[in-house]
């Protein structure tokens, strides 16, 4: 069933169990990921982000995800993340999509919290729930890299206010994560996450969560993190998939498809177990 972010989040804060958002720049990532959200009984959030759009433009992604969002027989919320700019954020509204990730952490924070705010405005009239970002995450790659990281760290006072004055529904963080993949091992201030849930008391999100060792993802949901965002480890596991099939012999796309679905579906799995939302639907 179609559902927004409070109607999934909502209830893993309350019990204590995190949410995977999966990326889904193609069906094949949709059908993995709903499918074994399926499977196991869990509740899921897919969709894409401003930047993966060059891999399938955002009226497409809505073509395919909306139809199986609604069809689904547990909880989907079908997700705009990392919107960068209002327009795009509008479109995806327009489309369907039932939650609106609005990015203005590179903003001053003056910035942030008038864009954020208008944001919110605009898509509690229709029902959709409005993800937020405070601090900002890096790239490990690229030219979101940051020199000093802990520069632009969540500060909880911060988050406090700036909660307060957006209303929004939850509340990504920066705390030693980054998006794409880690050249050295991460260190999250888990003291810091627990410090943010304490003083918003709304679901946070962990951005940047391939790559990341079990052991962290399970003091971070301990702490607070709510919804975790998955992109990198099934986009490999997809390529891997394939290479498995042309292995094997495989001549054909369509021979290959199952191959690469099978081997995103198992990272899919292995995280809804991690993360604690397995038959929590």
């Amino acid at each position: 069933m179609l559902v927004n972010m409070n109607d999934i989040l909502l209830p893993a804060k309350e019990g204590g169990y995190g949410v995977g958002f999966f990326n889904a720049v193609n069906v094949e990532m949709a059908r993995a990921v709903i499918e074994t959200a399926e499977e196991l009984g869990a509740p899921v959030m897919v969709g894409t982000a401003e930047i993966l759009l060059p891999a399938m433009e955002l009226e497409h992604v809505a073509e395919y995800l909306i139809p199986m969002a609604q069809k689904a027989s547990v909880p989907v919320c079908v997700h705009y993340d990392h919107g960068l700019t209002f327009e795009r954020c509008m479109e995806a509204l327009k489309l369907g999509f039932t939650s609106i990730m609005y990015d203005c952490s590179t903003e001053d924070y003056e910035t942030n919290v008038s864009k954020v705010k208008e944001m919110v405005r605009i898509c509690h009239g229709m029902g959709v729930t409005v993800e937020g970002e405070l601090g900002h995450v890096g790239d490990n790659e690229g030219s979101g890299k940051l020199e000093n990281p802990s520069d632009f760290y969540t500060d909880p006072d911060m988050a406090l206010d700036f909660v307060k004055r957006t209303g929004v529904d939850s509340l990504a963080v920066a705390v030693g994560n980054a998006h794409g993949d880690y050249k050295f091992p991460p260190k999250l201030d888990f003291e810091r996450i627990g410090t943010i849930s304490e003083k918003t008391s709304l679901p946070l999100v962990l951005h940047g969560g391939s790559g990341l060792s079990d052991d962290d993802f399970r003091v971070a949901v301990k702490r607070g993190i709510c919804k975790v965002n998955i992109f990198t480890d099934i986009d490999k596991a997809g390529k891997a998939g394939v290479e498995a099939g042309i292995a094997a012999g495989e001549k054909t796309m369509m021979g290959l498809i199952p191959y690469e679905i099978a081997a995103m579906k198992k990272v899919v799995a292995e995280k809804i177990r991690l993360f604690g939302s397995e038959n929590r639907a």
